[in-house]
C-alpha cells in the first residue's frame, strides 16, 4: 500500500464520524515502521516502537506493525516511495538522502519525527596487530560493516579525514558478528564495530581477544563534529569491555533515528510524536534505547529537517529549541 492510503483513511474516517454525529471509526488503519534485519538493533527497537504505539493509540483504529527491511537505505527509499509510514535510519545516512549527496540519485524527501539511540562506533584490532591509529589501517584488510548497509556514509568521512583512502586498504563487508570471527581467525586485521553501549559483538570480541581500541585524533574527530551535524562526541565507561581500563573517546558516527515522508500527515506524526515520547518508559521496559527519548535527545539536530507535526507537539511541551 502507499502511504497516501493511511492519509486517505484519517479524512474518510473523520467524514464519517461528522456524518454519524462524532464517535470513532471501527475500521483499521495498518501503520508500518520500517526497522532492519533481524539481529540488528534497529529490528528490536522498531519492534519495540510498534508494540508502544499498537498498546496507547486508544481508539485511533491503529494497527501498528514493525517491517524487517535491510535497513536504512531501503528505508528512506520506501518512505519516499510511500511504502512505509514511519522507519528507522541511521542520522548520517539519511543526511546524505535528504541532500542527493555521495551517492544518491536525488534527494529523499524524508524528515525526522525524533532523534533516538546513538551509534557509537569505533575500529577495533588486535593488540599485535600493529594497528594503534586509523593511518595504521593503510594496506590491512578492515571490514567495514555488511554490504548495502550504508556504513561508507560515516566510514568514509572518518578515515578520510585521517588521511586515509578507500583506496589505501582493503574493504571488506560483513555482519558484525562475522567480523568478530574474521578478526579472530586472521581474516581481517581491523574491523569497525558499533551501536549502543555496550555493543555485544565488541564484548565477543574483547571476552577472548586483547584489543586495540583505535583512538580518533582529538585534533580530527573535533572538526568532523564541526563539518557534519549527524557526528557528535561520545565517551565509552572505562570497565565496559575486558581490559578496557581508561575512557574511551569516541563519536556518535549517527544516531538511530525515527524518520517519515516529508507530506505525511501533520496530525498523525503529532500523535506518534505524543504518544512515544509521553509512554517512553513503555518502550524503555522493551529496549535500553528507549532511554534516549528524552527531552534533551529527541530533539538533537542530525542535519535532517523535523516534520511539522513533530515540531508542533515538541513545543507544545517546550523542549523545540527554536
Amino acid at each position: 500500500m502507499r502511504r497516501p492510503v493511511l492519509q486517505l483513511f484519517f479524512i474518510c474516517a473523520a467524514a464519517i464520524a461528522l456524518a454519524c454525529g462524532g464517535g470513532s471509526s471501527s475500521e483499521r488503519v495498518y501503520v508500518s515502521i520500517g526497522t532492519a534485519p533481524a539481529g540488528g538493533a534497529f529490528f528490536v527497537v522498531g519492534g519495540a516502537l510498534a508494540e508502544v504505539l499498537q498498546a496507547t493509540a486508544g481508539d485511533r483504529g491503529w494497527e501498528v506493525n514493525g517491517e524487517s527491511t535491510s535497513g536504512s537505505q531501503e528505508n528512506i527509499r520506501r518512505l519516499a516511495q510511500g511504502d512505509l509510514d514511519l522507519a528507522l535510519s541511521n542520522a548520517a545516512i539519511t543526511y546524505f538522502a535528504v541532500r542527493g549527496t555521495e551517492g544518491w540519485d536525488r534527494a529523499y524527501p524524508v524528515q525526522s519525527v525524533m532523534t533516538l539511540a546513538p551509534n557509537i562506533a569505533l575500529f577495533i584490532a588486535k593488540a599485535d596487530s600493529g594497528v594503534t591509529r586509523i593511518a595504521d589501517l593503510r594496506g590491512k584488510r578492515v571490514v567495514i560493516g555488511p554490504a548495502g548497509a550504508g556504513f561508507e556514509y560515516f566510514v568514509r568521512p572518518i578515515v578520510e579525514a585521517h588521511g586515509v583512502s578507500y583506496s589505501d586498504f582493503t574493504p571488506l563487508n560483513a555482519s558484525q558478528a562475522v567480523s568478530v570471527d574474521m578478526l579472530t581467525d586472521g581474516a581481517a586485521d581491523a574491523v569497525f564495530l558499533g551501536g549502543a553501549v555496550p555493543t555485544a559483538s565488541i564484548t565477543q570480541a574483547a571476552a577472548s581477544l586483547d584489543l586495540t581500541f583505535v583512538p580518533f585524533d582529538p585534533d580530527v574527530k573535533a572538526k568532523l563534529i564541526a563539518d557534519y551535524l549527524f557526528f557528535s562526541a561520545a565517551t565509552i565507561p572505562a570497565g565496559t569491555y575486558r581490559n578496557q581500563t581508561e575512557p574511551y573517546e569516541g563519536l556518535d558516527v549517527g544516531s538511530m533515528h525515527l524518520i517519515t515522508a516529508a507530506d505525511a500527515d501533520e496530525q498523525v506524526i503529532y500523535d506518534v510524536t505524543k504518544l512515544l515520547y509521553e509512554n517512553r518508559e513503555q518502550v524503555v521496559a522493551k529496549h535500553p534505547a528507549g532511554r534516549a527519548i528524552n527531552p534533551a535527545n529527541v530533539v538533537r539536530d542530525t542535519g535532517t529537517p523535523f516534520h511539522p507535526g513533530a515540531i508542533r507537539f515538541y513545543r507544545e511541551i517546550g523542549i523545540w529549541p527554536n
